[in-house]
């Protein structure tokens, strides 16, 4: 790869003329003069087709800190490697005894060795823990939050190992999180570990987007007077290749627009991705830099380490600058895994002048000289600018070897990710290079080393570990219980409403009562992505305000309405625009903020619910591991409700997605009672019984009249199914007739029919309409029927599993029965369950029902219809759903035929 220049004496001329020439606009014209005639001069390249982004992006390819600029190394550099290279051993012993276990549990050690230097700069000098202060402060200084990259997690146990925070059965565990004694998970999870990992990010690319809205939270903590100003910053590693994922440079830019200097992103350019080099053909550091520059983020690079500091300051002419330029990735992966002398020819390109600068190295020296992230002073330079650094967020590039220490017949190659087996030889050559006093047995064995207590190391670890604030990772799930708000709360929506209101419109006044209360009020949190009008949230804005830290500096162009957008910076709408993922971080970040502030916000994140759920699941299941609290709505649920939208917007399946969270709890409610009783309790599991719950709530866009609470149906609401309405005719037995029984059916007006017709109908959500019509046409026709509202098929499943499994366990004993099973014990007849959502959601009772069960439901893809054509597209409109009912009947030989053809034609007339 050529610059294009030459670096010869026309060349130097021609570039004094330039800049004599901008010397004299300067001198005539001014600085701002200067930037528009750059500015220009870009532009101008740019209409040409040609490359102008490194020009207008990139700084030279060396470090962003001068040598000159380097601050003094505060500690102990010689004790400090020492320290590494016990953790390094320990962290690939970890490994070794678990390939050794023989159960294929696996492991990484290469990611870890190409970061462990960064990472005990970082422990020793500037994270800071839960009880750091600073001098002559008064509170509020912060500790940070350390977001580590998931293949890294064997050195963290390994350093928590030497400070005392993990036995060494739990390392010899790794991966065995049921082995005797305890084991270790594989991955920074909270759930496994819930007093030690801060955050998940074993799901590449989504740690990026939680660490900028985690930061961003605790902005808008400090800007709604919820907690002091803070110096604690959140620390984020990722890898290079992780960088490809769209949700990591999708979400950069509200960092810098939102100023926050509480964040730092450190990339561990190792320039290997699992399989080869990231950008093998190119720079990934450049890449990152100018995708970083351009979104006003302030980045600091580290490529190269001090012993490359005395060859570039003779490098007066540029000759050793320009050839770094023109190397490309994957050149610098060849020199890690070439020898010296290679190396040296490959470098020097027959350049005479570079073959003369260089000649004061050696051939290893050449091969071994460090990568910048390698260097404690060069890295320590880094992590200090960036804590300093205010007004922007900072990233820092780190140029760093993978599976550095392994040898050169492992690292940086590109089988080194997949190296997690090593030979007795290769175990022995490793100690060795580490200095570990083992014996060979003992090496080979891959048996762990802990110094004693009164070691230098030892105690040097606790010092340091003690000046900044305690041990880190540390998760401390600590906050004050909210006092579940009083039922007295809920009168409105527990009250008959004639007039219609969607499950919409019912949740969004319940906000805004919530954010009324004097007790619960300042802890919700609201949370839409750009459809806050949609879902009728717009009348919050004067009531709430949206966060912006900014406040807001112009007039809106509704001012004056009855609900003007206001943005305030105070705000306490979280309004993210279209971007689920960045909805969905800020869900998270204010669902573990009793972990991470000690407060126990509420979130109500509403969104289209085929978009919210289906699009950013990985998030959704990164939100149980972190065991966050709060409530997700899938607005304008179900596959029908959505007039005219089509396949990509009608939802029947998200409720059965739910179901794949075990930590989450999801109702599809029909009714304004059923929804007030499911958020009442919601907080109250969440924050004052402090169960590691979250709640996925349904709700429709179509209006009806919302009924008043019947007696007694609380329990049933919270359990997943009651019966909401009985038939208005009595069926008693008349005589028994083969296995089933004959009835007479009495109505309302003392008429009595012969047969012994029932039928029970489940409805929910958006399809409680058509059941409710649907047991009107039936009762028409003398078909007794009840109706039953099904609010949670999920919650009914799994009591009827958990059921199953102690019965299992326990074939001794009485057989339990499970929820559906005792409610619907004293019922006959036929069922019908009737849902908007895919046949396998209600479909999943239907074992456990006493009698013949027919499902409808609404597989397949969506299509652009009306709601009454799209219901009878689909087989759920009221006429299927009794048609459904009367054509079991037929089967079970309560119903002849014929009559059904009547019912049929008559119903279908409609």
């Amino acid at each position: 790869m050529s610059t294009g220049f030459d670096d010869d004496a026309e060349w130097r001329s021609e570039r004094n003329e330039w800049h004599d020439a901008l010397d004299n606009v300067l001198k005539a014209r001014g600085e701002g003069h200067v930037g528009d005639l750059l500015r220009d001069l870009q532009q101008y390249v740019s209409r040409r087709g040609l490359v102008q982004t490194e020009a207008a992006l990139n700084t030279p390819y060396r470090n962003t800190i001068a040598l000159a600029d380097e601050p003094e190394y505060p500690g102990d550099i010689a004790l400090e490697q020492r320290i590494e290279n016990l953790i390094r051993w320990n962290a690939v012993a970890m490994v070794q005894k678990a390939e050794d276990a023989g159960g294929g549990v696996g492991g990484h050690i290469a990611t870890y060795l190409s970061a462990a230097t960064a990472m005990e700069v970082g422990f020793n000098h500037i994270f800071r823990g839960p009880g750091f202060s600073l001098k002559g402060s008064v509170g509020g200084e912060g500790e940070d939050l350390v977001s580590f990259q998931a293949h890294a997690a064997p050195g963290v146990y390994a350093r928590a190992f030497l400070e005392g925070r993990l036995t060494e059965t739990q390392l010899t565990n790794f991966r065995r999180e049921t082995a005797a004694g305890g084991g270790l998970s594989s991955y920074p999870h909270p759930r496994r570990m819930p007093d030690f990992w801060q955050m998940p990010c074993a799901s590449m690319g989504l740690s990026t987007p939680l660490a900028i809205y985690i930061a961003r939270f605790a902005r808008y903590l400090e800007h709604r007077g919820m907690k002091a100003p803070s110096q604690g910053k959140v620390w984020n590693f990722i890898g290079d290749g992780e960088s490809d994922e769209p949700e990591v440079l999708g979400t950069i830019n509200i960092a810098s627009r939102e100023r926050l200097d509480n964040l730092v992103l450190v990339i561990n350019c190792n320039l290997q991705r699992l399989d080869g080099p990231v950008r093998g053909n190119g720079k990934i550091i450049q890449e990152l830099e100018r995708s970083f520059r351009g979104a006003d983020w302030h980045v600091i690079k580290v490529i190269w380490g001090g012993g490359w500091d005395p060859i570039l300051a003779r490098d007066v002419d540029g000759i050793l600058q320009k050839r770094m330029e023109q190397a490309v990735d994957g050149d610098y992966q060849y020199y890690t895994a070439s020898g010296g002398d290679r190396v040296r020819e490959h470098w020097v390109e027959n350049t005479p002048a570079l073959r003369e600068l260089m000649k004061t190295l050696t051939d290893e020296e050449i091969r071994t000289i460090k990568r910048g992230g390698h260097d404690h002073r060069k890295v320590y330079a880094a992590f200090r600018a960036a804590r300093e650094v205010t007004g922007k967020p900072v990233v820092v590039l780190l140029k760093t070897v993978k599976g550095d220490g392994l040898g050169p017949r492992a690292e940086g190659r590109n089988t080194v990710h997949q190296k997690k087996i090593l030979s007795l030889e290769e175990r022995v050559a490793l100690a060795h290079r580490l200095d570990i006093p083992l014996s060979r047995a003992a090496i080979e064995r891959a048996d762990f080393y802990k110094p004693a207590a009164d070691s230098r190391e030892m105690k040097y670890m606790h010092a340091r570990r003690e000046a900044l604030g305690g041990m880190m990772p540390t998760r401390r799930a600590r906050f004050p219980k909210l006092e579940t708000p009083p039922i007295d709360l809920f009168t409105e929506f527990l009250n008959r409403s004639e007039r219609p209101a969607s499950t919409t419109m019912v949740m969004v006044r319940m906000l805004a009562k919530l954010l009324r209360d004097p007790k619960i009020g300042k802890f919700i949190v609201p949370i839409v992505p750009d459809e806050a009008r949609t879902f009728g949230m717009d009348g919050l804005f004067p009531q709430a305000g949206i966060y912006s830290p900014d406040g807001q500096r112009y007039t809106p162009v509704d001012a004056g309405t009855l609900a003007p957008y206001r943005e305030a910076k105070d705000g306490q709408i979280l309004q993210e625009g279209i971007c689920e993922t960045g909805a969905m971080a800020s869900f998270l970040a204010a669902g573990i903020a009793y972990a991470n502030h000690a407060l126990p916000m509420i979130p109500f994140y509403i969104f289209y619910s085929i978009f919210g759920f289906q699009r950013v699941g990985d998030m959704i299941w990164a939100c149980g591991d972190s065991m966050a609290k709060g409530f997700l709505l899938g607005g304008t649920s179900g596959r029908t409700t959505l007039n005219g939208e089509g396949v990509q917007h009608q939802d029947g399946h998200t409720q059965l997605i739910a179901s794949t969270v075990p930590n989450l709890d999801s109702y599809d409610p029909a009714f304004a009672f059923e929804l007030a009783l499911i958020v009442r309790d919601g907080i109250r599991r969440m924050y004052d019984e402090n169960e590691d719950v979250f709640y996925y709530l349904t709700i429709t866009n179509q209006a009806y009249p919302q009924p008043p609470m019947p007696k007694g149906v609380e329990a049933g609401v919270l359990a997943g199914l009651y019966c909401f309405k009985r038939s208005t005719l009595v069926v008693t037995p008349v005589a028994t007739k083969g296995k089933r029984a004959a009835r007479k059916r009495n109505t309302s007006d003392g008429r009595q029919a012969n047969g012994g017709m029932k039928a029970h109908l489940f409805g929910s959500g958006a399809i409680m309409v058509e059941v409710l019509a649907a047991a009107a046409l039936l009762e028409a026709a003398d078909i007794a029927c009840d109706v039953w509202s099904a609010t949670s098929y999920n919650c009914l499943v799994r009591d009827a599993q958990e059921v199953s499994r102690r019965n299992l366990l326990s074939p001794e004993q009485p057989a339990e029965r499970c929820y559906v099973e005792r409610v619907l014990a004293n019922e006959s007849g036929v069922f019908v369950a009737a849902s908007d959502y895919m046949k396998s959601v209600p479909g999943r009772i239907a074992q456990w029902v006493p009698g013949s069960c027919a499902v409808l439901g609404t597989d397949g893809f969506g299509l652009s219809e009306a709601r009454a054509e799209l219901r009878d597209y689909f087989e759920v409109s009221a006429a299927w759903i009794a048609f459904a009912a009367a054509s079991l009947l037929v089967r079970d030989g309560e119903l002849q035929p014929v009559k059904l053809n009547e019912l049929r034609a008559n119903w279908f007339a409609h």
